[in-house]
């Protein structure tokens, strides 16, 4: 059995309501309660953490190390165009992580489209809803599974 942390970034915790056109309907315990019951019924557990404070996410990457998480599965929401912090904070854990994003970030503005941690991700989901974090944990899943 793995340990998988699921990290969300600000405002994520308005996802329904929070420009529907742009993040969709989804909340966040949708997405939450979804990861939770794939990850389980593959016999895995999965933790997720939500903070709009930068340096909650930061506390909850360093936990994740000491807590044997094998996999993060991370929306920075706003924080990917401005936390060198948070990209330390990945970098320096050194667990295996997957970028997602709700939106294509690369067809938004143009202070949207460079990522702080796409160059040190194991890879990037990003443009597909809700179905993104369902994507990343798809892989890690059967990247576990194979290993």
């Amino acid at each position: 059995m793995a340990k998988i942390l699921v990290l969300h970034g600000p405002n994520l915790n308005l996802l329904g309501t929070r420009e529907p056109e742009v993040y969709g309907r989804s909340t966040l315990a949708d997405i939450d309660g979804g990861l939770t019951a794939a990850a389980k019924s593959a016999g895995h557990e999965l933790q997720t953490f939500q903070s709009n404070a930068e340096h909650a996410l930061i506390e909850r990457i360093h936990a994740a190390s000491a807590e044997g998480m094998a996999w993060i599965v991370i929306n920075p929401g706003a924080y990917t165009h401005t936390s060198i912090a948070l990209r330390d904070a990945l970098a320096g854990v050194a667990i295996p992580f997957v970028e997602v994003h709700l939106s294509n970030i690369q067809a938004r503005e143009a202070f949207r489209q460079h990522s702080y941690f796409s160059d040190i991700a194991f890879g990037v989901i990003s443009g597909f809803g809700a179905e993104s974090y369902a994507l990343a944990l798809d892989f890690i899943l059967r990247r576990l599974a194979s290993h």
